[in-house]
């Protein structure tokens, strides 16, 4: 199965990107992460990324999706891939679509803005392990104090009211149009987040058919 998770910042993508990796086997394909490693290894097209990073511009679509394409010829992305965080815009799908990446499923996590809103600024992420807890539905066992680690409890700027608000603005107007994009395609599946972690695993499985 070769999938797209789709939603707005904070709608649990990793998490279930996380969890649909391991039940179905297949790696989750984070575009930070293989673009770090691709320049830390010296890959062609890392070494194109690296030049861009280090004039402190934006690495262009094309080389972020070549970064893609290595990697999905790696024999662990034989069976299929999980895709989190690109494309992010619809420049970037009709991009890797004229790579030949292919895609079976756009899988769209549906979210209330307020919602996400409420929990991001509930989220509390360890200064020195970078575990992340949440005040209501996962809290530390001692406030303001990781549980693994002993470290302090932070609010990370990138989950401060006004950031969010700013990345949800981003979201809704270069992200969100993905779905219309797989929707002609007839790739687009939807489903509402629900109140649990398992909860809205259970409505993706029922929505892939697993």
């Amino acid at each position: 199965m070769r999938l797209i998770l789709l939603g707005a910042p904070g709608a649990g993508k990793g998490t279930q990107a996380e969890i649909l990796s391991r039940n179905l086997g297949i790696p989750t394909i984070s575009t930070g992460n293989i673009l770090r490693a691709a320049m830390k290894e010296g890959t062609p097209v890392g070494l194109q990324a690296k030049a861009y990073v280090d004039a402190g511009k934006l690495v262009p679509d094309d080389v972020i999706i070549g970064i893609i394409k290595e990697r999905l010829a790696q024999p662990d992305c034989a069976k299929g891939y999980i895709l989190d965080g690109v494309p992010r815009t619809i420049p970037q799908a009709q991009a890797m679509e004229e790579m030949g990446v292919a895609v079976d499923c756009a899988l769209s996590i549906e979210i209330e803005d307020e919602t996400i809103i409420q929990r991001m600024s509930g989220r509390r992420t360890c200064k020195d392990c970078s575990q992340t807890f949440h005040i209501v539905s996962n809290p530390p066992k001692k406030e303001g104090v990781c549980d693994f680690c002993g470290g302090e409890l932070t609010i990370r700027k990138d989950d401060a009211p006004e950031t969010v608000k700013a990345r949800l603005e981003t979201y809704h107007r270069d992200t969100e149009p993905l779905k219309a994009f797989y929707a002609q395609r007839g790739k687009l599946k939807s489903v509402e987040n629900q109140s649990s972690i398992e909860a809205t695993t259970a409505e993706i499985n029922k929505a892939l058919g697993l």
